[in-house]
């Protein structure tokens, strides 16, 4: 008799263990799913960055297009005004000197 209730008790907290082992392995199963997930939101995420720093680069080339853009188009305007001036200057001699 005393070793039957022995047994059951040692039944019992076996069976005790195995639940708390299996509590256990299911809590780290779904930790091991949930790092899982972040790694792949991460994974993502840097995809993500990485074609959005492309985006920033080929702006700012096109930025930099259109600030030499004008500043060419300036130049020019610059120079025919210049030009302008000096055919005007060159054409009141030439009438001041009867040509």
């Amino acid at each position: 008799m005393e070793y039957t209730k022995r047994m059951e008790d040692e039944h019992k907290r076996q069976n005790q263990r195995i639940s708390e082992l299996e509590k256990a392995f299911e809590e780290n199963h779904k930790l091991l799913i949930s790092v899982e997930k972040l790694a792949l939101n991460m994974e993502n995420m840097q995809k993500e960055q990485q074609v959005q720093g492309r985006r920033l680069e080929v702006q700012g080339e096109e930025i930099e297009e259109l600030k030499s853009r004008d500043g060419e188009k300036w130049r020019k305007v610059t120079g025919y005004v210049f030009a302008s001036v000096v055919g005007v200057i060159i054409g009141f001699l030439f009438k001041q000197i009867g040509m």
